[in-house]
């Protein structure tokens, strides 16, 4: 006796729509994910002003004292912390992106207004207008540039004055970068002094002064207000030849704001004198707390405060959720764009190669040189949109390369099948393709995922915060622990987003028949649970 069974194209075609199906609500689930996990983080924030700062200590305490004058006179404020250098923070407050940040006198007229004249500040405003940037009186203090030494080597060489380094060419001298090629920095300073040193290296603030410090350097820049000078026992040498003009420390900003605000920044003016600056230097690096150094700038005391300030865990909070705005929404424009490209490349040919070559371009290109690349486009500046851009273009290889390969490996039998069911190209796409790729596009999801959450890190260097500023501030204070209290949650943060996906792959959709019978062919279909594998028809 023969047991009965549907023909062979009928059960083919049955067996394919059930598992599309299947795959198809998976699919949708797993949209539907993305938008209520990123529409749920994403919040619009309250218009407030936005102080910025330089990457060296002084610069974070001065943007903190902003931040609380300003709220304390009812303006709200927020500190974005270590944007970049004098010219990142200047094209940003052009643009908008800040309304005001530190800066210091010498800075603007060499560096901004591009002049080797000493200009007056009166004539340092008039030039700003143009700009339609504003200047307030000095703080009350002169930050200059200085060279320093351990105190040991600096006696045991008998130096006192940078001219006497021209007798010491074996001298190796650590500068920062933007030192470097400053107008007003080493190049024109070595001119200046005749100095012989061919051994210079650029290195980071704050880990030239632990160069300097364990002999690996024998000479670096210096702000004579840093805390870390009577710290180490350095010795400043004499600008005897005054190349240095005078640095005194004012706020710029925007002519735009409110006069309120403008009010409460100039309620700074001549309140710190250099003694009072470096206490609050040497605070911050003591508790490795910018805002708790700021503090002591109100309590008006000369001893180190106790105040707690933002709390640690509110402080992860929100760099947690910015770091999953910045990663999620970046993602989710990958996506959105990615698995159009994927489709189009998977067809092959001219077109197909650009796209997978464009993709595979933009991930060779370093993140820090495409982050620079970004500011200055005037969309773009110092902002969080520069930021998601570059997670973005990250992001899309992983996507386009999984969507292209996952429709290419769908056999030419079942494509046959989805023709023979009468189906339109886009909905053999929609219906048939696309859910029996969802393995393979979910699986590039993930990997751009966690891409982006690894190099979300580096949004901070353009003060768009992130789980990246405290390990910015971290480097800044030379301190491993502030390092870790944002290395330590961004990789749980990309463990738990691939444990999301992995438990996210294993979720049924729809689940087959175990004894669901593809009648009359050989092929496995893929299917969530694993593979529905025909066997031919029984007889008897």
């Amino acid at each position: 006796m023969k047991l009965l069974s549907r023909p062979k194209s009928v059960g083919r075609d049955l067996s394919l729509l059930a598992v599309a199906r299947a795959h198809r609500r998976g699919l949708g689930r797993l949209t539907l994910s993305f938008l209520i996990l990123f529409v749920a983080v994403f919040s619009a924030n309250a218009q407030s002003a936005v102080i910025g700062s330089k990457k060296f200590t002084e610069s974070y305490v001065l943007g903190e004292i902003a931040k609380r004058t300003l709220n304390d006179a009812g303006v709200p404020a927020e500190h974005r912390q270590g944007i970049g250098g004098t010219i990142i923070l200047w094209q940003a407050l052009r643009g908008g992106q800040v309304d005001a940040y530190p800066e210091y006198t010498g800075t603007i007229a060499q560096e901004i207004l591009k002049t080797d004249r000493k200009l007056s500040l009166n004539e340092i405003r008039e030039a700003l207008e143009k700009f339609e940037v504003g200047a307030t009186e000095p703080l009350g203090f002169n930050n200059t540039y200085a060279l320093v030494m351990r105190r040991s080597e600096a006696e045991r060489l008998g130096l006192h004055a940078i001219s006497d380094l021209r007798n010491h060419p074996e001298l190796k001298i650590g500068l920062t970068h933007e030192f470097l090629d400053r107008q007003d920095g080493w190049q024109p300073l070595r001119a200046r002094y005749g100095l012989p040193q061919q051994n210079v290296i650029g290195i980071d603030h704050a880990l030239g002064y632990a160069a300097l410090k364990n002999g690996s350097i024998d000479v670096k820049d210096a702000y004579s207000t840093d805390a870390k000078i009577a710290d180490y026992d350095l010795v400043t040498l004499e600008d005897d030849l005054q190349f240095f003009p005078r640095y005194d420390a004012v706020f710029l900003y925007r002519l735009s704001l409110p006069a309120s605000t403008i009010t409460a920044l100039r309620k700074l003016e001549g309140t710190l004198e250099e003694t009072r600056m470096i206490r609050l230097n040497a605070e911050a690096e003591r508790t490795r707390n910018y805002a708790r150094a700021a503090n002591l700038y109100f309590q008006g005391g000369t001893g180190s405060t106790t105040a707690a300030g933002e709390s640690f865990w509110h402080k992860l909070t929100r760099w947690t959720l910015r770091h999953l705005e910045l990663a999620g929404f970046s993602l989710l424009l990958a996506v959105i764009v990615g698995i159009p490209l994927g489709i189009i490349a998977s067809r092959g040919g001219p077109t197909g190669h650009a796209i997978l070559g464009f993709a595979s371009v933009v991930q060779t290109i370093p993140s820090l040189a495409l982050l620079a690349l970004l500011v200055p486009v005037p969309f773009f500046g110092i902002s969080v949109r520069t930021a998601i851009a570059a997670l973005f273009l990250y992001g899309l290889l992983p996507i386009v390369r999984n969507t292209a390969s996952g429709l290419q490996d769908i056999p030419r039998s079942l494509r046959e099948s989805a023709v023979a069911l009468g189906l339109s190209p886009m909905a053999r796409l929609w219906q048939i393709y696309l859910p029996m790729a969802s393995r393979s596009i979910l699986a590039g999801i993930k990997t751009s995922a966690v891409i982006n959450i690894g190099t979300a890190t580096l949004a901070a260097l353009i003060g768009a915060g992130g789980l990246g500023e405290p390990i910015l501030s971290g480097l800044n204070l030379n301190d491993h622990i502030t390092i870790l209290e944002g290395a330590i949650p961004a990789a749980l943060l990309a463990l738990l987003v691939q444990w999301g996906f992995d438990l996210l792959d294993r979720v049924p959709t729809g689940i087959l028949p175990v004894g669901f019978i593809l009648a009359g062919t050989d092929a496995c279909l893929p299917h969530r649970l694993g593979s529905l594998c025909s066997v031919r028809a029984l007889e008897a």
